[in-house]
This record gives C-alpha cells, structure tokens and sequence, in this order.
C-alpha cells in the first residue's frame, strides 16, 4: 500500500482519483513547515504539492521512505531537486495544465490594460462617470512581442493573431520555418524586436540571461508609448526601470502578475496610472487547477503501480546499472549542449551529432537527449532533462539527426555536434579523458584540447606571435587569474587564423573583455559559462 501526503489544496477531482485508486491512500497535510514537515515527508511514499510548501534539504534529510514528489504545477523551485535526487526520489511536475489558463492571463491584462479597465472602474465606485480620461487604445494592427516561444508563447501568439496583431517572437530555439507556420515574424534578438513593439510579453523563465531583459538601458530603445506584460516570471523586467519609464511616459502602460519578491504586498508601481497589477493569478482558474491537480495525480498512481516515470524533471527514466555506465559521456554532451547554445550566433533549426570509435557501442539515444538538455538548459521555463529534452527541442520545429561512425579518429571515442541556424552554424567536438575528464578538441575550423568547464574565454586571432602575452597581462592587470590556457590551429602551417581558450577564475570584468577585444590581431571574443568541473546536472546526480 503506497501512502501519498498532500501538502498544499488540490482540486476535489485529484483527491476523488486517490481514493479510487487501488493500492493508494492519501493525506491531507497542509501548512506544514520545519520539523512539522519533516516528520510528514518521512511517513509517506510519494507527495503532492503547489507553490505553497517549501520542500528543503533539511525537511528531506534522512529521509528513506520518499520515493516521488509530484508538483502540480511547472515551476519546482520550492522543491530541492539536489536534495531529492541524491535520495533517490524522483520529482515530478505537470508542464501542460498551466498553458491556457496562463496565456488567458496574459491577453486579459493586455485588453485590460489597453482599455483601461481597472482604473475606470475604480473612478467609477467613486462616484464619478469619466468618459474622457479612459481613452483606450485598440489591438488590431498592433505588433506584439513575445519573447519565448513555448506552450504559453504559442497560445498567446495565437489569440494576438485572431484579434488582427502583428506578432514577431523571439525564442532561440524556435526555427524561423516553425514561427512561420505559427503566423509569427522571428527575430534574431530581443533587441531588434524593442523599437518595433506596441505590446511586449514574456514566457521565459528567469535565468541570468533573462534577469532584467528590460531595464534602464532598454529604455532608450523601446518604442514609446509600448506597454509591457509579465505572468512569468518577477526580475525579467527591472521593476525600477518599470517605474521610471511610466513617469517619463516612455512606457504607455505595464500590467505585472508576477514580482520578484512574492507576497507583494507594497510596491512603487501600485497607483501608478496605466498600470494593472494582480497577484500571481496567471494559473489561478478552476480548469487550470483541475488539470494539474489531475495530472499530479495520476503520475504518482502510475509511479506506484506501473512503475513508469513521466515529466520527472531531475533524473531519467532508466536502469542506475546504464546511468552509471555512461555518467561521464552523459555529462560531456551535456556540457557540449551548453556550450554551443553560447556560441551559435542565431535561433537554431537543426541539429546532426556524429557519435565516433568505441561511444558508438553505447547509448547514443542517451547521449543525444543529454546533449539537447544542455542546449536547452537555460533557454526554457520547464526544467530540461534527458526525459523531455528532445521533445521540447522537436516542438520548437528544430530537425535532429545522429550518426555513427566506427572509426576512431584521433580518439578511441568522440562525439561532434554541429548547430544550425539562420544566422550561420557552428561545429564543436569532444571527448572524456579518463571516466570523468570532458576536453573540447575541436572548435570550428579549429583543433585544440581544452578543459569543458567553469568560465570560458573563446577568442580567434591571427596566428602571430605575442597575442596570448598580450591577453594574459590584461587579465593579470584586471585581477582575473587564468587556470588553464588551450590554443589551436585551423591548419598546420603558422601564420593563418587561430583560436584561444582560457579556463578563467571568474567571469572577468566588462573593461577586460573589452580590452581583448580592442587588440588589433584579435578578431573575436566570447564568454562562456559552463558547469564548474565535476559539478553534474541534476538529472545526473545521486
């Protein structure tokens, strides 16, 4: 008999499954915190929850019993995933449930904010009947911006279209074919898209790359009068620059379901004219909870009974015996995923892996699913792992093909990733020294034996003498220390192009990079940030 806890209120249609099922029972505990849920987890086989519970490190510690949290929901930041996969327990969540209710959300703050609604109404529960004051603004032959393409980007592109918008979209990782058969205009930046907006919305999570997308220097450049909503996630917008662009009327109006601390009881932008603000609704519909509350459900009861584990956001559906035989290969595509998601200039369309030597005698399906998690990894709000990450890649229209080659090559095992997409493509190859060593060996045109972790400097250069002289006395000038330095060829006659890669200490400062770059035989500089060495993803860890 499998017990499962229920932490935070689901919808009655969850609970009635529970109890029907065969071989569950259920409980109610809501509210719990500290030792409270501590002692609850412990007692349980599987868990359900919201947003609500905060399932930490230490409410799991010694925990022998857990085998499956299921989060009724997509977002499993209130759950430690670290925590959980070294015990052994799978989580879980519901990445589909939330869509439509959310991209509702999302155009009812547009409509509202664009016809002025909350602020009509709330001079009109004064007292006084204004005509004048509300003039509202229409959204046929508007352009709207979305940037993220995923399920809520899509649905939310598809009403714009229906309610006669313009829509151009930015998602790296949605081919400029698939935008076209979904009516969206794809842009390459986001930055190319700020000038052309009348609306912009985001469906991204919040990574260091979307961390204020709009912020005081974007404000320079969007087109006045635009008008921003967010119900994804609080800290993509600079709610400082939010507040300072509708008192210099740059921004028309700003409609917020999200913030970057929650519960927002106070805020600046409260008050402000044009601005709607409503507290974190955007999946707050009786369908939406019905749905997730559904799904949760039934993937604890097919957990418990079959066995079969779906949507598990922190390891992978298959047997620890072949986990642990390809660990190290698995944690090379990964960080070969990574790394060209930081490299290749455009959104990307396609994907073609060659796999080489003794890696073609293992799991190479494997080994594709854990590369498309690390080019993946820090572009999509569902967490990525080598469960779901070759389906998010195919929904985005992105063609992926493997091969293998029984050849060994310079290595008795090495695997090549090359990445297409409108604007050029890039190569990258790599092998695993030792079980748990991954080296860069080729960049481009370019052989080399780098290390493939922590901060990257990749610059190409004239191969003459005293560049690595000159890069390395402006980061010792700057403070920054180089840990490991790899240089490489295109050919093997001196004097043509050449690459260097820098394992940095630390991410060095805007002044350096920029002083590198100035050097008249450099030609090109890039940061990359990947994975400390030995750190693995967490699907991987345990």
């Amino acid at each position: 008999m499998a017990r499962i806890l229920i932490l935070d209120p689901i919808a009655q249609e969850g609970l009635d499954m529970l109890a029907a099922a065969p071989g569950i029972e259920y409980e109610v505990r809501t509210g719990l915190k500290g030792e409270e849920l501590k002692k609850s987890l412990a007692e349980f086989d599987g868990a359900i929850c919201r947003s609500g519970v905060t399932i930490t490190a230490e409410s799991l510690e010694g925990n022998r019993r857990m085998r499956a949290i299921a989060r009724a929901g997509v977002g499993t930041d209130n759950i430690d995933k670290n925590a959980a996969t070294r015990l052994g327990i799978v989580v879980m969540n519901t990445p589909t449930g939330n869509t439509l209710s959310t991209a509702e959300h999302t155009f009812t703050l547009m409509l509202a904010l664009s016809r002025r609604v909350a602020e009509a109404y709330h001079k009109l529960i004064g007292g006084k009947w204004d005509r004048k004051t509300f003039m509202g603004t229409q959204l046929a032959d508007k352009t709207l911006g979305i940037v993220g393409l995923g399920r809520i980007g899509q649905e939310v592109a598809k009403r714009a279209i229906a309610f006669q918008m313009k829509v151009l979209g930015f998602d790296p990782f949605l081919s400029t074919e698939q935008a076209a058969k979904l009516g969206i205009e794809r842009v390459e930046t986001v930055q190319e898209m700020l000038p052309r907006v009348d609306y912009l919305t985001v469906h991204t999570p919040l990574t260091p790359e979307t961390t204020n997308l709009v912020g005081f220097p974007e404000l320079e450049v969007l087109k006045p009068g635009v008008r921003l909503i967010n119900c994804a996630r609080g800290g993509i917008y600079n709610e400082d620059a939010l507040v300072e662009g509708l008192k210099t009327g740059k921004i028309g109006g700003v409609a917020l379901d999200v913030f970057v601390t929650e519960p927002c009881d106070k805020h600046p932008i409260y008050g402000m004219p044009n601005v709607l603000c409503t507290p974190h609704l955007g999946a707050s519909t009786e369908e939406a909870q019905q749905q997730v509350a559904i799904e949760a459900v039934q993937l604890l009861i097919n957990f418990f009974t079959t066995g079969e584990v779906r949507h598990a956001v922190n390891m992978a559906s298959v047997d620890p015996k072949t986990l642990a035989s390809i660990k190290g290969y698995l944690d090379l595509a990964y960080r070969l995923g990574v790394l060209l998601a930081q490299c290749q200039p455009g959104g990307t369309s396609a994907c073609h892996l060659t796999y080489r030597g003794e890696l073609t005698q293992k799991n190479t399906k494997m080994l594709t699913a854990a590369f498309c998690a690390g080019l993946l990894d820090r572009a999509l709000e569902e967490d990525v792992n080598i469960v779901n990450a070759e389906i998010l890649l195919k929904e985005r229209g992105i063609q992926l093909t493997q091969e293998s080659r029984s050849d060994m090559g310079a290595f008795s095992s090495s695997m090549t990733a090359e990445v297409h997409g409108s604007s050029g493509s890039q190569v990258a190859a790599a092998t695993l020294f030792g079980n748990n060593m991954p080296r860069l060996i080729r960049l481009g045109d370019y052989r080399l034996e780098a290390y493939l972790d922590g901060n990257l400097l990749i610059f190409t250069h004239h191969d003459v003498p005293g560049i690595i002289g000159a890069v390395g006395t402006i980061f010792g000038n700057h403070k920054v220390n180089i840990g490991q330095m790899s240089v490489g060829r295109a050919g093997i006659i001196p004097g043509g192009g050449a690459v260097g890669v820098l394992n940095l200490d630390n991410v060095p400062p805007q002044a350096a990079i920029d002083e590198v770059q100035q050097h008249p035989d450099i030609q090109s500089v890039k940061i990359i940030e990947l994975p400390p060495a030995g750190q693995l993803p967490p699907w991987l860890q345990g």
